[in-house]
């Protein structure tokens, strides 16, 4: 034991923290799987009916087949027991609306989830920053006042709401956007690499479909990353207001330093802590909250696999997607913990 104990402190801070948070994560994982289990249980409804419809439902052959084939005839304990089992060999289990392994069913629909949440993201990180730091350098100001009125408006604007409105005005009214889905109707995907259009158009060299993907991206991205450049606006300026007034700044300022060059180096780098929290929460709130979006503008990403699979009662793609929404924040947490350490050498990770 005095061994393992000295090789552990021996490792560096960085090391041990991504190895600790690595193992919390996984006991996360393991309670996700036990909640999402239970509630799978007690939600109202009979996956049966949902599944087979009344006419089939009444049949007890089809039903007892049915039970028999998804492991629904076993006591809740063992179904448990047997989906943590499967679980360690990555197998998920059997969606009951698609008839395929939730495995398989993941990796067509996050894909689409991931390129829309990154396209929104960056939108809101390049409008978020770029606001907040233009309010605190004029802070009080008119610019100010008017980028609070907009954050504010940003945060409090319906997601679902926003959608609407903008798809019927860019699409129906105005014509200026493309329609709903990923490509146009009829449209060719490119060959499947990442399953994400616009990095697979991009590798496999065909412009015009990267074209087309990207026009599609517009749309959603943007009313997805509303709420989120509102919250990185209000962090971003309440972060440059606070380093704005320290003495490090003063002192940039007091030995004649360019004026851009104290604002960027000096006064945003520091504030970047913050701002990296929020964009990392948010990020992880985009993964795997796009369902409203996803839904308006036909998206086939994992907020509409979700959907489905709540309607139908479709228990192991329920917990698939859970699954998979817990990873995507205990990820983007352990992340955010790491840049942190790589933007300000002050903070320590022991």
């Amino acid at each position: 034991m005095s061994f393992l104990r000295s090789a552990w402190y021996a490792l560096p801070n960085l090391v041990r923290f991504v190895i600790r948070r690595l193992f919390v994560g996984l006991l996360l994982c393991l309670g996700i799987t036990l909640v999402s289990f239970a509630l799978t249980q007690v939600v109202p409804g009979d996956p049966v009916s949902a599944n087979l419809g009344d006419r089939a439902a009444s049949d007890p052959e089809i039903v007892a087949a049915f039970r028999a084939r998804y492991g629904l005839d076993k006591p809740v304990p063992q179904q448990y027991l047997l989906y943590l089992e499967r679980l360690v060999h990555g197998d998920l289990g059997e969606s009951q609306q698609t008839k395929r392994p939730v495995t398989t069913d993941l990796a067509q629909y996050l894909p689409a989830t991931i390129e829309l949440a990154t396209a929104a993201m960056i939108l809101a990180l390049v409008l978020g920053i770029t606001l907040g730091v233009v309010a605190a350098i004029g802070r009080d100001r008119w610019p100010d006042q008017v980028i609070r009125v907009i954050s504010l408006a940003g945060v409090s604007i319906p997601t679902f709401w926003l959608a609407l409105v903008t798809f019927y005005i860019f699409f129906f009214k105005l014509g200026i956007a493309p329609g709903v889905g990923r490509l146009n109707p009829g449209g060719k995907a490119p060959p499947s690499i990442t399953n994400m259009f616009t990095i697979d158009a991009l590798l496999s060299g065909q412009w015009t479909t990267l074209g087309i993907a990207a026009s599609h991206l517009v749309l959603p991205a943007t009313v997805l990353a509303i709420y989120t450049v509102g919250s990185i606006t209000r962090f971003t300026r309440a972060a440059m207001l606070e380093s704005l007034s320290q003495d490090y700044v003063r002192a940039a300022r007091a030995k004649g330093l360019p004026e851009r060059t104290v604002i960027l180096r000096h006064a945003l780098r520091p504030a970047l802590a913050a701002i990296v929290t929020v964009a990392g929460m948010a990020f992880g709130r985009m993964l795997s909250g796009t369902v409203l979006v996803e839904s308006v503008f036909s998206w086939p990403g994992i907020g509409q696999y979700a959907y489905k699979s709540a309607l139908a009662l479709d228990l192991r793609a329920i917990m698939g997607v859970s699954l998979v929404v817990a990873a995507i924040y205990i990820l983007v947490n352990m992340a955010v913990d790491i840049i942190y350490a790589l933007i300000d050498p002050r903070i320590r990770l022991g």
